[in-house]
């Protein structure tokens, strides 16, 4: 496993991180509080040392298992958190967006909260939760400011979603130096990183990048085949039908990534994103120690090549020769649309 630092904050990270979304949650499976606690502690015997967890997830209780499995080694391990969403007050309805509470004063009693569920004095990295463009006030920026300069948080951090687009909200992130910004990533998905990147180098911005989705919701880890039958209620669910009927036949054509004994199409997908410079770390949805096992390897496998690199960028500029529409459109969007259509990115507005 190799190691890099989040934006200029100090904050290490390993380049292979866990998404603790998969714990004390069901939407990725369902899975006893023990085993939860193994699979965290397993990661860490395999050398991963960022563990991405959220106040939202499970109410809580992702929070308190992620506390409970490292207590142990808390002082090798960086854990960040998120805030914003408002389930306080508001019941959870299936898999809907809850409504969110980005006032100053919310998110310091939120950030108090989450201390107490984490059994901590100080989270690494606090991210923001989906935050919209015009939630990220002057005042919410002064606050991120007091709890660092309080020594309640190390690094401050924008997780972006649930839509793929909110290009709005990573600039001002970027531009206001955030130390990370969350995002969906990967090869079958790549306007919004490259925007970002764009958005990063015209700055000179230090702000790291922390994608997710590396494996576009199972197509490139081949979890999600023609013939699988997701459960109900599994997330992956979600995406529309065409998205995999596309993405399989995309699949094939990125073969090449792969090396017989060396690099499985798995961590190739991630390989190609922690080529990229500003990516420090990329958290992949572990369900299983084998995942486990072969992505948090991602890290050491052989580096793609120039040319790899080239072929894959002029795949997907061609839309690797598909011409259907994948279904996905009208996910991909934030603020009306407004910051898709300023980028000149061919998508539709979400309705």
């Amino acid at each position: 496993m190799h190691y890099s630092e989040l934006g200029d904050s100090g904050v290490e990270v390993s380049e292979v991180g866990f998404g603790a979304w998969t714990v004390g949650t069901d939407w990725w499976g369902d899975r006893s509080d023990d085993d939860a606690i193994e699979m965290l502690q397993y990661a860490v015997e395999q050398g991963i040392t960022y563990f991405d967890t959220g106040d939202v997830y499970g109410h809580g209780n992702s929070e308190e298992l992620v506390g409970e499995a490292l207590a142990e080694v808390r002082d090798e391990v960086t854990i960040a958190t998120k805030v914003g969403y408002d389930f306080y007050d508001n019941p959870q309805a299936g898999h809907g967006e809850l409504p969110k509470s980005i006032e100053p004063a919310y998110l310091r009693d939120a950030v108090d909260k989450s201390l107490e569920r984490l059994d901590l004095d100080s989270v690494d990295v606090l991210q923001l939760h989906n935050a919209d463009v015009d939630e990220i006030t002057p005042d919410v920026l002064e606050l991120l400011d007091e709890l660092e300069e309080e020594g309640l948080i190390d690094a401050t951090g924008l997780a972006l979603g649930p839509s793929i687009g909110w290009l709005a909200e990573g600039d001002l992130a970027i531009e206001e130096e955030f130390d990370s910004v969350q995002l969906v990533w990967n090869v079958l998905e790549q306007e919004v990183g490259d925007h970002f990147l764009e958005t990063i180098e015209r700055t000179s911005s230090s702000t790291s990048l922390i994608p997710r989705v590396p494996h576009s919701s199972g197509i490139l880890n081949e979890q999600v085949t023609p013939e699988t039958e997701l459960d109900e209620g599994d997330h992956r669910g979600f995406r529309p039908d065409e998205w995999y009927e596309t993405g399989w036949e995309k699949l094939e054509q990125l073969r090449f990534l792969e090396r017989d004994g060396e690099r499985t199409m798995g961590q190739a997908s991630i390989a190609w994103l922690l080529s990229h410079e500003p990516v420090a770390t990329v958290t992949p949805t572990f369900r299983t120690k084998a995942d486990i096992d072969e992505w948090a390897a991602a890290s050491d496998v052989p580096k793609l090549t120039d040319e790899e690199m080239t072929r894959v960028a002029e795949l997907y500029e061609a839309d690797f020769d598909i011409d259907r529409d994948d279904g996905m459109d009208a996910l991909r969007s934030s603020v009306d649309g407004a910051d898709i259509e300023s980028a000149g990115l061919d998508k539709l507005a979400a309705d």
